[in-house]
């Protein structure tokens, strides 16, 4: 383990940011109000976190009803030919 000047363990990596990058953090950080540059990258981490976690339920909810269609068309076929509300005149 790597120790800084004063004996202290390292906190964490650190981050190479391109100017533009680090401005954009900066004002988001003083719009959200938060306490850090961390606190603004950990937040957006967090929302990105949640878009790919929908994405991939989105995903499986598409395959699945693509898989229960032709199932659910054949049921339905059944059912109207016995339907009672249906009326031969």
């Amino acid at each position: 383990m790597r120790y800084t000047s004063d004996r202290m363990p390292p906190v964490g990596k650190p981050l190479m940011l391109r100017d533009d990058d680090d401005r954009r953090i900066e004002r988001l950080k003083r719009r959200l109000g938060a306490a850090s540059k961390v606190d603004v990258v950990r937040s957006a981490l967090t929302l990105l976190e949640a878009r790919a976690e929908r994405a991939e339920r989105v995903a499986r909810w598409r395959r699945a009803a693509r898989l229960a269609a032709a199932s659910s068309l054949e049921v339905l076929r059944d059912f109207q030919s016995h339907s009672r509300l249906r009326r031969d005149d």
